[in-house]
């Protein structure tokens, strides 16, 4: 049985994992999902405000040696995938699998404002100008989510390359935001390099939410690419 490490993206809380959790213990497995630093409902204003990059790949790190985890898979959703590779870059080894589900994945050097597009620049300096050091949530979204810590998007990661040694990496597509999505250029690239494996979902970005049975059989494995959008298909029928 695997150990799951699932790290929420922006604005997002373990809450987000809330579908797939429950999936994913029925097979066997162990979960933790996370809240990372400044997303927390008790953080104050300085520690969101001090909370960067840096400091959530650390969250993962002592979560890894809290509880003695040895051979974890990483699981990180959009801004999340920054946070897992720097995490499995920093984790010495411990780490099995990478998952980026519909992530972010990053070159040494690289942040998450140079990796997106232009959409989501607008959207995060839009959104940190309440506060000049969080991001507000884009609109019309869940309620429980909280201004994001805007050193987060801007910090450039940096990476030995330790964290390419990881034996599985993985890397999940969702197809139907295509007006939007940043990682259609990302997909292009990782599909043609042999160090992937490249997975398509037929859903929105929170495919957490949309189509948890398809991210929770994914997770586990197994699944072919039909047998994936048929889950998808009997949540959202035509």
């Amino acid at each position: 049985m695997a150990t799951f490490v699932l790290v929420p993206g922006a604005w997002k809380g373990s809450w987000s994992y809330e579908a797939v959790v429950p999936l994913l213990e029925r097979a066997g497995h162990t979960v933790h999902a996370l809240t990372l630093t400044g997303l927390r409902p008790d953080d104050d204003g300085p520690t969101v405000a001090a909370a960067n990059l840096d400091t959530h790949a650390d969250d993962v790190v002592r979560h890894l040696d809290r509880h003695d985890m040895t051979d974890a898979t990483l699981v990180g959703h959009s801004y999340a995938g920054m946070v897992i590779a720097a995490a499995a870059d920093r984790a010495g080894g411990r780490i099995a699998r990478l998952v980026h589900l519909d992530a972010y994945v990053p070159h040494d050097g690289e942040s998450c404002w140079s990796s997106t597009n232009n959409h989501f620049r607008e959207l995060f300096a839009d959104g940190a100008g309440a506060t000049g050091y969080t991001v507000r949530p884009p609109g019309g979204g869940d309620p429980r989510r909280r201004p994001h810590p805007l050193g987060s998007f801007l910090q450039r990661v940096q990476l030995t390359g330790a964290h390419t040694q990881v034996p599985r990496r993985e890397f999940v597509y969702c197809a139907g935001w295509e007006d939007r999505t940043p990682f259609a250029e990302l997909r292009a690239r990782l599909g043609a390099d042999p160090g992937w494996q490249v997975h398509d979902l037929p859903t929105g970005h929170d495919a957490m939410h949309e189509a948890p049975e398809a991210v929770a059989a994914l997770l586990i494995g197994g699944e072919t690419a039909t047998e994936l959008h048929d889950l998808v298909r009997q949540r959202h029928p035509a």
